[in-house]
This record gives C-alpha cells, structure tokens and sequence, in this order.
C-alpha cells in the first residue's frame, strides 16, 4: 500500500530498471562514498595534476547523472560503468592538452566532451601505446620530436624551441603538420 509519503522502490524511479540510481540523493551518495576517491586516485595518476583530477571526478559524476538511464545492469556493476566513463573524461581532457596545452581553459574541456564510446580499459592502454609508436615512426624526425615534446611530454613550444634553437612558431609548425598528418592515416594503420 503506498500513500503520497511512501519511498519510491527501485523500480519507481524515473529512470526504471536499468537506472543507475545517481538520480537519487542516496544513490548519489552511496558512490561518493564508495567510489570517489577510486574516481580521483585513476585521474590524479593519469593527468597529474590534483586540479584537473578533481575537475575529471566532476565531470565523470555529471556525465554519469545525466546519463543515469543509460546504465545496462547486464553489463556491469555501476563501479564499472562510472570507470568507462571516467575513461572517456581523461581522454577528452587529454586530447584538449594535446591540441592546445597551454590555452585551454574548463569551458574548452567540457565542451568537447563526449559521452560517445563506453568500454573497459583493460588492454586499450597497451595497444594504443603500440599504436602511437607506430605512427610516430611514420613522420620526419623533426615532426616526431616536436611531438613527443609538446605532446607526449606536455612541454611548452617556447621550451621546445629554445632546446632545438628554432623559433617558437616553427616548433608549432612541425606539430600542426604531423597532426595533420596522423589524421589523415587511416584507423588501423
């Protein structure tokens, strides 16, 4: 018997079975509580920097929120889910470092985020690592090292270009090319 004072059940919430309950205060902090500090730990140690971790915890919470519905109990735990989506965050936030280390503000990362793909990152790791020295191996030593510096070391091009004596905008030059150039390959290359 329920009145108008009762409890939503796990099935009268707005989002049904397959929610993740993040919609909820208690759902929401149930994975505060269980899983933010996991959230923090994977970010802090893939950007580090303690304040951009925090900001990828965020956004993971928030994608999560808005997507509660989207939640499959049939293909994991909620724990697994958030650490896909966590995934994606620190992806997107290191593809805008990589495009434009030194002048990307918040504004900049939550607007490329993308709650496209959602998959484990068990093994990608290690075959996008290969993949990367793969194609590196691909461009002229010049583009390779202005890469790597600016990108895969996140140097400033002012540094980069005092270390190679060039000047600034050429260092930018040679990174614009070879992304340029890693686009157009094709995905399996």
């Amino acid at each position: 018997m329920s009145g108008p004072r009762s409890v939503p059940r796990y099935s009268d919430t707005a989002c049904g079975r397959r929610c993740a309950r993040l919609c909820t205060d208690a759902g929401l902090a149930t994975v505060l509580a269980t899983d933010q500090g996991l959230l923090h730990w994977r970010a802090m140690r893939r950007l580090g920097d303690p304040g951009l971790a925090e900001h990828a915890v965020q956004e993971t919470l928030l994608r999560a929120w808005r997507s509660c519905a989207t939640y499959d109990p049939d293909k994991g735990s909620v724990r697994t889910w958030l650490l896909s989506i966590e995934r994606n965050v620190l992806i997107d936030i290191g593809r805008m470092r990589a495009v434009r280390p030194a002048e990307t503000s918040w504004d900049d990362v939550e607007e490329a985020a993308d709650l496209r793909r959602s998959r484990p990152d068990f093994a990608d790791d290690l075959a996008d690592g290969l993949l990367v020295t793969e194609l590196l191996a691909r461009l002229p030593d010049s583009q390779r090292h202005a890469v790597v510096q600016v990108i895969l070391c996140d140097r400033a091009y002012r540094d980069v270009a005092e270390d190679l004596g060039v000047p600034v905008g050429t260092v930018k030059t040679r990174v614009h090319y070879a992304l340029r150039s890693l686009r157009q390959l094709p995905i399996g290359a």
